[in-house]
């Protein structure tokens, strides 16, 4: 399904069906997420209900949670929708839990020289330039919450070329928006870079942030 939103990538279509092979074999442990999480929770001895739902669509009775987590996707949310009916949902003293990571492409030379790649097919591209910030969140958020805690901590993720490259085909700016011309152009060019700069194992620094939110 196409995504087109005007506040992500100037309106540029994107679709994460495109790149759900590599996103599933690079950016998750399994290719069946939902499956392995409940396998995980079965072994735990936890009785989890798992269901994959756009947030905007759910349907579940008030106080129904003690937290709501949120990781790599609080932005795509139409937040003046989702943020009360999030509150709606948390149980009193309730905690809505944001978690985000990314790489730092002016600290890591083998990110930068991705990225830079990256953008040249795609200039468009929003999710490039990060540094160690707070994690965002919208004004409309303070109306039902009141910010806890936050923390922010640089981890370093180890990679092999196979595994960088196709992390970076699973990203928004590659494989969820280029052309399958632009994105066989993109994959020759970026394999040849990786030969040249990096070895066949390494880390890339990331910076990882969380924000804790209590409902009012």
């Amino acid at each position: 399904m196409e995504i087109i939103d005007e506040r992500i990538d100037g309106g540029k279509a994107f679709d994460w069906g495109k790149t759900s092979k590599d996103y599933a074999m690079y950016r998750d442990i399994s290719p069946e997420q939902i499956e392995q999480a409940e396998q995980l929770a079965k072994a735990a001895g936890m009785n989890i209900r798992f269901q994959a739902e756009a947030t905007e669509n759910l349907n579940f009775p008030v106080e129904s949670f003690d937290v709501i987590t949120a990781c790599q996707c609080f932005w795509y949310f139409d937040h003046e929708r989702v943020i009360p009916y999030l509150a709606k949902l948390l149980k009193p003293n309730g905690r809505l839990l944001i978690l985000y990571m990314a790489w730092l492409p002016y600290e890591d030379a083998i990110a930068g020289a991705s990225e830079e790649l990256a953008l040249k097919y795609n200039p468009e591209w929003t999710g490039a330039g990060e540094t160690r910030h707070p994690i965002w969140i919208p004004d409309v958020t303070y109306r039902y919450f009141e910010l806890e805690d936050h923390e922010e901590y640089d981890v370093m993720v180890p990679f092999t070329r196979e595994s960088w490259h196709g992390r970076m085909k699973a990203c928004r700016g590659v494989g969820a928006s280029l052309s399958d011309e632009e994105l066989l152009a993109w994959e020759n060019e970026h394999k040849e870079l990786l030969m040249e700069k990096a070895p066949e194992k390494f880390e890339v620094r990331h910076y990882a942030a969380l924000a804790v939110l209590k409902k009012k």
